[in-house]
Order: C-alpha cells, then sequence, then structure tokens
C-alpha cells in the first residue's frame, strides 16, 4: 500500500480545495479593491507612506544643525 492509497481512504481530499478556494478568493479580493482605487492622487501618496519618516529625520538634523 503505498501512501497515496493511505491518503485518499482518509479522505482528506477536501482539505486541501478548501485551501484552494481560500486562496483564490482572498486573492481576488485584494485584486478587486486595488482596482477599484482609480484616484492617482491617493496611490502616489500611499506609495511615498514608507519614506516621510526618512524626509521628516533629514529635516530634523538639518534644523539641529
Amino acid at each position: 500500500m503505498s501512501m497515496s492509497d493511505i491518503i485518499s481512504h482518509l479522505g482528506l481530499t477536501l482539505y486541501p480545495i478548501a485551501g484552494m478556494v481560500i486562496f483564490l478568493s482572498v486573492f481576488v479580493g485584494v485584486v478587486v479593491r486595488v482596482m477599484q482605487h482609480k484616484r492617482r492622487e491617493e496611490l502616489d501618496r500611499a506609495a511615498t507612506l514608507p519614506l516621510e519618516d526618512d524626509r521628516a529625520m533629514v529635516r530634523g538634523r538639518e534644523n539641529r544643525q
């Protein structure tokens, strides 16, 4: 008896299918949410958020000197 025979008799085939359905639904949800943001200004602002702390630190250093 091989491992695939044992697994098929246990009835565990539902778990990979459920995992794939959950993954695809989350993926589609993220894609739909991203596509709904049509405002370019909002996307540009979100793209620069990680850099704002660095800019504030540089300004703070310049003001102290």
